[in-house]
């Protein structure tokens, strides 16, 4: 091991830190919103991918424009979603029971999945997902580039449209007492079907980036969902900023340790970093009571 294999392991972890980040956004929002813990995020994902590969493979358009496309598509299934599963969850049992919900959820969606695809293994092709260039001695793959270019801007805009907005100002008055948004006119059930859209909708960029970085079935969700629940804990449920900070520490470390130690070991790291930092910091780097403050 030396400092370039060292510092090159620092680079990729960045990069796909930011990837996982954008992964992770909707389910942190979608709980900071409604308190559900959406288990059906991995199976979004998924969907999301295999969306791309439909406009890819069979109309021929470009993995990132396509997303014009499947973003609002899933903004849509993120409004049904919440209209026809959450919206009937009682405030008293609502995070329990949503994790049967979600999970009911997340096996229509690889039901439906593995009926029109299969269960065959694919991935996105594009010129420049086996592509890189060369920077300051370390060759950078474009793909990975780009979905942290990606992760970085549709992140800077879930947080401009909650803290900048009259709209996120509608969200945070939900959050912090809903009796109290009521009174001053706020439309809850609005607001939630509204936020439950924009999470599900970055949910459609995620899976395109993680489509064109890893081959995929209709049942790999499931080795999604425990990462992204693992960066949303530690990045505290409902913080945006948390979740590209904790993506970004983890799965950095995560490398480094492949890198430094052995690959057999990263994984439990990963986790283990995970049980750590929780042990001194309960609500994780920022928690919600700090996030509902803001």
């Amino acid at each position: 091991m030396n400092a370039s294999s060292l510092a090159k392991a620092v680079i990729d972890g960045i990069l796909t830190g930011g990837v996982y980040a954008l992964m992770a956004a909707g389910l942190t929002l979608i709980f900071g919103v409604m308190d559900i813990i959406n288990i059906a995020q991995g199976a979004l994902i998924v969907l999301g991918a295999y969306m791309s590969y439909v406009l890819s493979v069979h109309l021929g358009i470009d993995l990132f424009v396509g997303l014009i496309i499947t973003i609002p598509a899933f903004f849509v299934l993120g409004v049904f979603i919440e209209w026809a599963f959450m919206r009937r969850l009682r405030d008293n049992e609502r995070t329990a029971m949503s994790i049967l919900v979600t999970y009911a959820v997340a096996i229509i969606i690889e039901g439906i999945l593995s009926v029109i695809f299969g269960v065959d293994f694919v991935q996105l092709q594009a010129s420049y997902i086996n592509s890189s260039f060369h920077l300051l001695g370390f060759y950078l793959p474009y793909i990975y580039v780009f979905g942290f270019l990606l992760a970085v801007v549709l992140l800077g805009v879930l947080y401009w449209i909650l803290y900048r907005t009259h709209f996120g100002r509608g969200v945070r008055g939900s959050l912090q007492n809903r009796s109290a948004a009521e009174l001053i006119g706020v439309n809850v059930n609005r607001v939630r079907a509204l936020s439950v859209g924009i999470g599900v909708s970055v949910t459609a960029a995620g899976g395109m980036v993680f489509g064109a970085t890893n081959s995929f079935n209709p049942s790999s969700g499931y080795d999604l969902i425990s990462r992204l629940l693992s960066i949303v804990i530690l990045g505290g449920l409902g913080s945006i900023g948390g979740a590209l900070i904790a993506a970004v520490f983890m799965v950095t470390l995560e490398d480094i340790v492949a890198v430094v130690w052995s690959p057999v070991w990263a994984t439990l790291v990963y986790y283990a970093s995970l049980i750590v930092v929780l042990s001194f910091m309960p609500n994780g780097l920022f928690g919600r009571a700090a996030v509902r403050a803001q």
